[in-house]
């Protein structure tokens, strides 16, 4: 797990993490920021925040599109392990590999269908109702997320597969 080549993965691994996990804990900040000014603004002054809603579900989805490739590259999606003890190790290595290969084909499809309704979105030129925020850039990230989810699947293909094998002997 330490060799040199790991080493090196890790290297143009981590500003990806980085990247994706800061924006994910700023956005978070916002809503969180967001929701008590808006209650605040609320109960104390009977004023809420116009389009707060609005922002609080766009920034929802961007929070959940951005974890999806973290969650993915870290492996921290929820798993049943009950086969994992029953097979050898080798086994176990393809078997966590057909699973990466099936997510990467189901993320690599989602991305295309979500791409092809983010540009029917974007052409009507949909808009929240209140604040009349383009909705069309949204779908093209969440697309763009499951895009890169799927990338993240499509490479675990491809590596050993150590950690969810040490994971499943201890």
């Amino acid at each position: 797990m330490n060799s040199p080549a790991h080493k090196a993965e890790h290297k143009w691994e981590r500003p990806f993490d980085a990247l994706l996990g800061i924006a994910s804990a700023a956005i978070l900040l916002c809503m969180m920021l967001l929701t008590f000014v808006d209650v605040v603004a609320r109960y104390l002054f009977n004023f809420p925040l116009r389009g707060g809603f609005e922002v609080t579900e766009l920034m929802l989805l961007v929070l959940i599109f951005a974890g999806l490739p973290l969650v993915s590259h870290a492996d921290e999606h929820v798993t049943m392990d009950f086969i994992d003890r029953m097979l050898p190790p080798r086994a176990l290595r393809l078997l966590v590999r057909a699973a990466h290969a099936v997510c990467a084909a189901v993320m690599l499809f989602l991305a295309w269908q979500v791409w092809i309704k983010a540009g029917k979105i974007a052409g009507y030129g949909d808009t929240t109702d209140v604040l009349k925020i383009l909705v069309g850039p949204f779908v093209y990230f969440m697309a763009a997320m499951i895009l890169l989810t799927g990338l993240v699947h499509l490479y675990k293909i491809f590596l050993p597969g150590e950690a969810r094998t040490s994971q499943a002997t201890t």
